[in-house]
Formats: C-alpha cells, sequence, structure tokens
C-alpha cells in the first residue's frame, strides 16, 4: 500500500494552514464544513473538529485545509495536526462517506491551442494529478489509467499530464478540428466518474515525488543547482502556460555545456527547441558570466 505523507502549506491567510497530502483523497470533488454536525459525511473532518481551535474545515483532491480559532498559533500546533492526518489516512479512515456527501460540482473541461499544432492543451476546472507525468506508449502508461484508455485512440502520439490539465500529441493521420470535441468529452467524463488519473503508487515508482527530486537536487553541484533553480522560476511558468515543460538533465563543468529535455507541446515543436534553447542559452549565459556555453535541447 503507498504510504500517505502529509507536508504543512502556508496560505494568505494566517488564519487558515493547508495540509498537502502526497496522493489524492477525494475524487476530484471539494466539500466544506463549518462545524461538527456539517461534518456528518466526512469523519475525517469530524475528528479535526473535535480539537478546540479548528473553526473551518475545507477538503479538496490531495489536501485538507483548516481555519483556526484565535485561542492558538498555527506554528504552535501545525506539526500535531499534520501527523494526526497522515496517522488517521495510513490507518485506513475514511475521507468522505460518499452516499452522504454532497452533490459534487461539475467538471468542465476545455481545448487551447498550443504553438506546437500537433499538441492540444485539455484544460479542467480541478487539480486532476500531483506531479507531472509523461507517456510516450500505451506500455509507459501502465501507471495511468486516463493515459492508457487515451492511446485506445489511434490517432493520439504522446500523453503529458500536469496538475489540471493533459497535453495530447497527435499523429498526423487526423486533424484537431475532427478529434478535439471528442477528446475533450472523453476526459470530462473520465474525470467527473472519479477515476484515478494515475495510480497512487505513479510518482514513487517513477521518482517523482517531492522528496525524491530533493533529494536528487542536493546531489547537485552547485552550478547545476542554480540552472535548476533559474528554469523552475523564470522558464518554466511560461512553458507550462503552452502545455509543456522543460527539465534539467545535465551540466557539464569541463565543456560548459547544458542539456535540458522538452516535454509535453514543447517536444518536437518546430518552434519551440530552436527558440527555448536559444532563449535559455542567453538567458544563463547573462546570470551564469562564464559558466555556461551551450544549451542542448532534447525532445521528450
Amino acid at each position: 500500500m503507498n504510504t500517505f505523507k502529509v507536508s504543512v502549506q502556508e496560505t494568505s491567510n494566517n488564519a487558515i494552514v493547508k495540509f498537502e497530502v502526497n496522493q489524492f483523497i477525494t475524487k476530484h470533488q471539494s466539500f466544506e464544513f463549518n462545524n461538527v454536525d456539517e461534518a456528518k459525511p466526512s469523519p475525517l473532518a469530524q475528528q479535526l473538529f473535535y480539537l478546540p481551535f479548528v473553526k473551518k474545515v475545507y477538503i479538496s483532491g490531495n489536501f485538507v485545509a483548516v481555519e483556526r480559532y484565535d485561542i492558538v498559533q498555527w506554528t504552535d500546533v501545525q506539526d500535531e495536526v499534520a501527523q494526526q492526518i497522515e496517522a488517521y489516512l495510513n490507518g485506513g479512515g475514511t475521507v468522505i462517506i460518499e452516499a452522504e456527501a454532497p452533490k459534487k460540482i461539475p467538471v468542465t473541461v476545455y481545448a487551447e491551442a498550443t504553438p506546437n499544432p500537433s499538441v492540444m492543451k485539455f484544460v479542467a476546472n480541478k487539480k486532476i494529478v500531483t506531479a507531472l507525468f509523461e507517456f510516450t506508449s500505451i506500455d509507459e502508461a501502465k501507471l495511468s489509467p486516463l493515459a492508457t484508455e487515451l492511446f485506445h485512440f489511434p490517432f493520439v502520439k504522446s500523453v503529458f499530464i500536469e496538475e489540471n490539465y493533459v497535453s495530447i500529441t497527435k499523429y498526423d493521420v487526423s486533424e484537431w478540428q475532427d478529434i478535439t470535441i471528442q477528446l475533450r468529452e472523453f476526459i470530462k467524463q473520465f474525470i467527473e466518474s472519479g477515476k484515478e488519473v494515475v495510480l497512487p503508487e505513479a510518482s514513487e515508482k517513477l521518482q517523482n515525488t517531492s522528496t525524491q527530486k530533493d533529494t536528487h537536487f542536493e546531489a547537485l553541484d552547485d552550478t547545476s543547482k542554480e540552472i535548476v533553480n533559474i528554469l523552475e522560476e523564470y522558464v518554466k511558468p511560461a512553458v507550462a502556460s503552452d502545455g509543456g515543460n522543460i527539465q534539467f538533465l545535465s551540466y557539464d563543468e569541463t565543456t560548459k555545456n547544458v542539456s535540458v529535455l522538452l516535454q509535453g507541446a514543447c517536444s518536437g515543436c518546430p518552434s519551440s527547441t530552436f527558440t527555448l534553447k536559444n532563449g535559455i542559452e542567453n538567458m544563463l549565459k547573462q546570470m551564469l558570466p562564464g559558466k555556461v556555453e551551450m544549451v542542448e535541447a532534447i525532445n521528450g
């Protein structure tokens, strides 16, 4: 069984703390409870209301947000609350009793074109994964029920999934105007059904968890860490908005060459390889003078 892990995340409201779980605890549904009576559909929320400082509980996707009364400060109790939620989940505790739960919020999915003419981005109004995943064949997609089913469409070449969207790369045998509605409705119905988009153990098996990423980052040399931080802050947000991702692969201190992996809409895009390579190359040369000579962009 995949172990639940809970981390504490601050919010812009100092009365509310978000307890983020490393996997989904609801079927893409959101619930808000104002008191212990309202929380009958959620044994987890009821347990939290037994804490005298808990004012409101909000459960959605892969997190539990708790609002406190002013009788305590979160710094004094947040670690204990995180441990309590983690122990509850790992003990097999029920998060939501489906039969008693309020009616779920409808799922909406819209299609969005990307700079890559072979890729369409399908955006949901809910968070559907806790990490990013790319699958280039049905064999690779065994850890993702959604990607596996998408590969049953003969025109699907690869599937990239991140937070609240799915980027699909098609073969040239089909045109987007002929298949976009079909794919959008399929993804919408899949999410609405409450099926797992990726299996709970997917991140761990693909070495994609936050802990594994942090361990890998700490093992890097200082220049590689600087490169990763620059990519995370300046490049990834723009790339993600187009349905893609860029991933640091390696840095050679001798040749001063950097290798990056282009994923999703960026992979195989006629313009992105040149644009990203030169854009990133110029940025790294300016921000890390004397440390970077060339950037090699590899398609995922």
